[in-house]
This record gives C-alpha cells, sequence and structure tokens, in this order.
C-alpha cells in the first residue's frame, strides 16, 4: 500500500467516523472515533468469520500495520498534537500550578508505574499465566501518562474550577515525557540491555532528558518567536510554528532529550507570546484555528488507529478476558494512589475528596500508551501486556471520557462553565471563534459592497 493511497485511506475513513459521531451520535469526537472504529472492524470480523469469502478483517489488518502506529505516533505526530495542545493553553496560569503539575508528571507516574505493574504481576499469577514482575512495570510505565490528546477533548466539555483544569491539561502534557524515559529504562531491563542501572544513573537519565527539554523548548520557542515578530504574513508565521513543532521534537531527539517536553515548551512560549505579539488580530486567529484543525485531524485518524488495532488483537480466551477485565479496575487505583499526595500538599481541605475523585476519573489513557506497548519487541508475554493496556484505554475513554462532565457538574456546581456577558463560551468550537473574527471585515462591510463582490451585483 503506497504512502498517498494510506494516508487518502485514513483521512477518509476518519472523516466518515468523525462526522457519524458527531452529526448522528452526537458523541464527542474522541470517544466516538474510537467506538465506531472497534464496532467497524468488530463487525467485519464476524461478517468474515460467518461468510469466509469476504475477507475485510485482512485488509484492516494490513491498513494497521502500514500504518506504523508505534513509530508515526512516537517519532512524528506526537511532536504536533502536543504542539497544538500547548498553544491552547494559559502559560501564566499553568506556571501557578507549577508544582501540583511537576508532582503528577514526575512523582505521579513512578507511583502509577509501580502500583500498577506489582498489582497487573499478582494478577497474571493468580491466572496462572505468570509474567515477570519488570515486564508487569513496563506495562504499568505506559499506562502510567495521561493522553494529552484525551485529556484536553475531554476538558473541554468539563464544567471544572481553572486551577483544578489547569493541573489535569498541565500534567496530561508534561508526563508523557517522565512516562516515556521510565518506559525505556525498564524496557532495558527487561531485555537485558541496560544491566548496570542505577538508582543515581535512572535520576540523572530523568533529570537530563526532562531539564534539557525544557531548555531546548525555551531555545527554540524564542527563536521562532523572534523570527515570528518579525513577519507580517500569516502563511510565514503558520510555516514558523510548523517548523518549531517538527525541528524540537526532532533535535530533542537527536540530543538524547525529551521530545513530548522539549516541544510542550516551545507551544507554550509561542502560545503565550501569540496573544500579545502576533503581527494581528486575524493572523492571531489564523494560527490557532491552524493548530487546531490539526489537532482535531490527527485526533480522529489516531483514535481510529487504536479502535482498528483493539479489535484485531481482541482475544475471548479466558485468561486474556479475566486480564482485560480487572486492568481498567488496577489502572483506576493506581491514578487514585498517584494523585493523592498532589491533593494533600496543594489543595483546601474542602476540597480535597471532590478534586480527588475528579482527577482519578480524569486519568484518561490513549494512543500513547498503545504505542508504547505496541514497540515492545517479540516475547511471550506480549499479548497479555497488549491487551490489558487495550483494556485500559478502552475503559478510560469509552466510561470515563463520557462521565467526567456529569461528575464534574455533580462535585462542582458552581463551575457550570457558563458564559458570562461579552464572553465566549469556553465551549463553543474554536473554528467556529476563529471564523467569527476572520469574517469581522466582511460583515462590516456595506451591504452593497457585500453584494458586488460576492455576486458581481452593484448596490
Amino acid at each position: 500500500m503506497g504512502t498517498f493511497e494510506l494516508l487518502s485511506i485514513l483521512l477518509t475513513l476518519a472523516a466518515l467516523f468523525s462526522f457519524a459521531s458527531r452529526g448522528l451520535l452526537g458523541l464527542p469526537a474522541t470517544a466516538g472515533v474510537f467506538l465506531l472504529a472497534f464496532g467497524f472492524a468488530f463487525a467485519t470480523a464476524v461478517v468474515g468469520t460467518l461468510v469466509p469469502a469476504i475477507d475485510i478483517r485482512a485488509w484492516e489488518e494490513r491498513l494497521v500495520t502500514s500504518a506504523h502506529l508505534p513509530e508515526a505516533l512516537l517519532e512524528g505526530v506526537l511532536a504536533f498534537l502536543l504542539f497544538a495542545g500547548a498553544v491552547e493553553q494559559d502559560s501564566g496560569t499553568l506556571w501557578r500550578r507549577r508544582w501540583a503539575v511537576a508532582l503528577l508528571a514526575t512523582l505521579g507516574v513512578v507511583i502509577s508505574t509501580t502500583v500498577m505493574g506489582t498489582g497487573m504481576w499478582l494478577v497474571f499469577d493468580a491466572m496462572d499465566q505468570p509474567v515477570p514482575l519488570i515486564w508487569c512495570l513496563v506495562l504499568g510505565a505506559a499506562l502510567a501518562p495521561t493522553d494529552p490528546v484525551a485529556v484536553l477533548a475531554v476538558l473541554r466539555k468539563a464544567p471544572l474550577p481553572e486551577g483544578l483544569r489547569t493541573a489535569i491539561a498541565g500534567e496530561s502534557l508534561f508526563n508523557d515525557g517522565m512516562g516515556v524515559v521510565l518506559f525505556a529504562l525498564l524496557l532495558g531491563l527487561a531485555t537485558g540491555t541496560d544491566t548496570d542501572v542505577t538508582v543515581l544513573g535512572v535520576a540523572w537519565d530523568i533529570v537530563k532528558e526532562a531539564g534539557g527539554g525544557v531548555l531546548l523548548g525555551l531555545v527554540t520557542g524564542s527563536i521562532a518567536f523572534w523570527a515570528k515578530s518579525r513577519a507580517d504574513d500569516p502563511a510565514v508565521e503558520l510555516s514558523i510554528s510548523l517548523a518549531l513543532a517538527a525541528a524540537t521534537y526532532s533535535l530533542a531527539q537527536r540530543l538524547g532529550l525529551s521530545g513530548p517536553i522539549a516541544v510542550v515548551v516551545a507551544g507554550l512560549l509561542i502560545g503565550n507570546t501569540a496573544k500579545h505579539h502576533v503581527s494581528s488580530e486575524r493572523t492571531g486567529f489564523i494560527m490557532k484555528a491552524f493548530w487546531s484543525m490539526v489537532d482535531a485531524i490527527l485526533n480522529a485518524i489516531l483514535f481510529m488507529l487504536v479502535g482498528l488495532e483493539a479489535a484485531v488483537v481482541l482475544s475471548w480466551q479466558a485468561p486474556v478476558m479475566a486480564a482485560a477485565f480487572l486492568a481498567p479496575l488496577l489502572a483506576l487505583v493506581a491514578r487514585l494512589a498517584s494523585v493523592l499526595p498532589v491533593v494533600a500538599v496543594h489543595l483546601r481541605s474542602q476540597r480535597k475528596a471532590a478534586a480527588t475523585a475528579v482527577l482519578t476519573w480524569g486519568g484518561v489513557r490513549g494512543g500513547i500508551a498503545v504505542a508504547l506497548v505496541l514497540s515492545l519487541p517479540d516475547n511471550p508475554h506480549r499479548d497479555l501486556l497488549l491487551v490489558a493496556c487495550y483494556a485500559v484505554v478502552a475503559f478510560t475513554i469509552i466510561v470515563q471520557s463520557l462521565t467526567l462532565g456529569r461528575l464534574a457538574r455533580r462535585l462542582f456546581p458552581e463551575g457550570d462553565g457558563s458564559c458570562s456577558a461579552g464572553q465566549e463560551c469556553a465551549e463553543r468550537p474554536f473554528l467556529w471563534k476563529a471564523s467569527h473574527y476572520l469574517l469581522k471585515p466582511i460583515r462590516q462591510q456595506p451591504l452593497s459592497t457585500f453584494h458586488f463582490c460576492c455576486f458581481g451585483v452593484s448596490g
């Protein structure tokens, strides 16, 4: 399957599933696309079993294999997804919650990895399917970071207080770097490629990759801002932002630094300065609209592939089904254990229980966890780990993401996200707001001028 053919198929399916999700089912894009892709793949598998002559499942497997999800996400697409999410964030608000975000993205990842890995080790042993503890910890590291794409999509609809919303969004953007570093270190131990690992060595690797990623993002973001400030052309500024996301991520990988953290820092810097220093109001909204569109398209393709992959690896064996049932419950316990230290230190006593519930239930996993587990080398435990990973991802996307808004309204009734006078509603799609500003010059023209320009009719 050629590259252009693959891209056209992915775009077409993503557009169809997105339309069906929003236009027909009324579901959020993330959950709807995942459900439709999974249902489509499952239905074709059933049809292929009943009518062997119709072999659509083989075509789906070729499509998923050709997409190379682990490589495509971890070595490219993730840069644009993280950058798009970072551009939308308010860095000032994020800075005020920096310690909570830092704890969730570091200590929280370590705690979640330990609890999830140990729990799955006990579950597999109880099912007479023993998996070494180190491999279970690898699974825990893959599932520890929350997925920025899924989390940010959910937060757009959840009526949460600003501080709690910022903490969840900031954590989802920064904990990927920590999760990937921890995953790589544990995988090296599991495969035997890293035998001289020490606590100090691990700590130094984390500091080097995370701290170096922050510095690199600040440097590249500053250079891009300097270039943007001297351009007065939306196309040039868009090309600079595209180059910034791609070059920062690529350079970080080349230098052995955290690409996710570097590109998030660069995106935060550009997004914050763009609010005050873009060449014009229209240019700023064009850039935000462009990255909103990029985020929507890549989001749809990513979760469509995750849904197709989940159906492809589906198994009805009893041990596998037991692992799939228990893994989401353990993931909730691990998430709860990871947020408790942050809640205990940073939140007021009257809000601790509500914040703990929202932080726990808002720990949505997605494509990053799937890509990490799919990147595992062939070994006797890979299938069990993959099924457990997909079970957690499916549960968090379908159950947690679709019910987080209801939970937030119940626990924080005053934070209902309603629009005050003169303000744009937070739930209103950004593309709509962008078109509002982009079309302002047309709406301000006299009617005769508008008719003349558009229809060739003079006043």
